[in-house]
């Protein structure tokens, strides 16, 4: 009579075989598989199936060594996906400001190399003013566009809706050489609209849809703290942006002439800012100096005296994000780590338990003729691959986390090929560290003594 097999049999062999020919064509594929001898890839084959089939009789115990496994690899990824996240948010932001872009301002984006926040200095500076911008845009030899801006917060309405705290900002014309747009309606403004400072508006993305749901804001009056605009244009969508002036979604653009009449360029308030943008030919660096050279001439400073404004871009910001994001790592391999470090001794645990119940067996098999090599690699295959099924059931469970918290909140995070290669490559090499001394203290057993014992 044949023997009965069941499906949960097959099933498990099945998956064996598909897991086994994964291995083999990885092998393939780096040139390594056709460098291993024979007979040693036949002792590999046989204590992977081996190590399968123990998995499979001794379920309690295995979830119990994945749950470890798997919090680890979960804690661990989950914290660098979303540094990685962050991080990646935050340098789209710096990208927006233009990496060929400077910004003249009183306050500077971050202290000098070496130096203290100096703000008791920083406060007694000038303002940049309009005067300013208009020598630097006749004298300047490396910019290829100059640009003048101020901004303030009021509360933009038409008719029943209302949005408070929005973002006005008056430029002068030639901010649209110096940031381009793209516009889901209408355009930008014309020269005449720009000198005359004409009550015009452009709508960010996100402000067009909140005061104008359904229909077009083009050519309607919208009411921007007690002053009335003309709508001619609604930009595209940009996304979200985690800096100031990274994204225009919640920004109103109107002509400086126009935003004068109630914002005052020299307050503080207005945050008055020139910005220049490098020629295509120029020097980046070159451009700095000729600005400073500028500044310092139209300000009447003596050649001893220091600066009294700010040289900022965007190359600033990201020097301190790369030292950010150094210290933000080291933190999370540490509070990881103990999550992992956790994992691993379980499967330690886990591992010795499964050695003294095998000793019987593992004598049989030495007595058949088993070396200490083939018992050494089945028990190191259990934990590797224990370690590396924990792992994946880490990564679905982060997976599935940054699905469901990218539709719950607007900052988008992707569970990375670097990070599933780095949880997977974490996962075997606890199981290697943490199997290795049962493996070896299977592999060492005299088979007498491990034939004759008896639990």
């Amino acid at each position: 009579m044949a023997p009965k097999i069941g499906f949960r049999y097959v099933i498990t062999k099945n998956f064996g075989h598909f897991l086994w020919n994964v291995f083999g064509f990885l092998l393939l594929i780096l040139n390594i598989y056709t460098l291993i001898p024979m007979k040693l890839l036949a002792n590999i084959k046989e204590s992977f199936y081996s190590a399968l089939s123990t998995l499979r009789v001794n379920k309690l115990r295995t979830f119990l060594t994945l749950f470890g496994i798997t919090i680890g690899i979960f804690a661990i990824i989950s914290v660098f996906t979303l540094i990685d996240s962050l991080e990646k948010t935050i340098r789209q932001s710096l990208s927006s400001l233009g990496d060929d872009i400077i910004y003249i301002q009183k306050w500077p984006w971050t202290p000098p190399p070496g130096e203290e926040y100096a703000w008791w200095e920083y406060l007694q500076r000038p303002l940049p003013d309009y005067q300013e911008f208009r020598y630097l845009q006749n004298h300047s030899r490396f910019a290829g566009a100059l640009a003048f801006q101020i901004n303030a917060s009021r509360t933009a309405s038409y008719r029943s809706q209302s949005l408070k705290n929005v973002t006005l900002l008056g430029i002068s014309h030639e901010y649209e050489k110096i940031r381009r747009f793209q516009y889901s309606e209408g355009r930008y403004f014309s020269p005449i609209e720009s000198y005359q400072g004409n009550n015009v508006a452009i709508l960010g993305h996100s402000i067009g849809r909140e005061l104008f749901p359904g229909f077009s804001p083009l050519g309607r009056r919208v009411d921007l703290g007690g002053y009335k605009a003309t709508v001619i244009g609604l930009l595209k969508k940009e996304g979200s942006g985690m800096l100031a002036g990274g994204s225009m979604d919640e920004v109103v653009l109107i002509p400086l002439n126009f935003a004068r009449n109630f914002i005052d360029p020299e307050k503080e308030q207005s945050s008055p800012t020139i910005i220049a943008r490098a020629a295509a030919e120029a020097n980046m660096q070159e451009m700095i100096y000729d600005t400073e050279r500028l500044m310092r001439s139209v300000r009447r400073l003596p050649p001893r005296e220091k600066n009294n404004f700010s040289i900022n871009r965007a190359s600033l910001i990201s020097r301190n994000i790369d030292q950010l994001f150094g210290v933000i790592n080291l933190a999370g391999w540490l509070i990881g780590g103990f999550s992992i470090l956790v994992g691993g001794f379980g499967i330690a645990n886990i591992m010795f338990v499964s050695v003294k119940e095998r000793t019987h067996l593992i004598g049989i098999q030495k007595a058949l003729g088993a070396k200490n090599h083939f018992i050494l690699s089945e028990f190191l295959f259990e934990a590797i691959i224990l370690a590396l099924i924990g792992g994946v059931l880490g990564l679905m469970l982060i997976f599935l986390g940054s699905f469901i918290a990218s539709q719950a909140t607007e900052l988008t995070i992707q569970l990375s090929l670097a990070n599933i290669t780095l949880g997977l490559a974490i996962s075997a090499t606890i199981g290697i560290i943490s199997g290795f001394a049962p493996a070896r203290n299977a592999s060492r057993l005299n088979p007498v003594d491990a034939i004759n014992t008896t639990f």
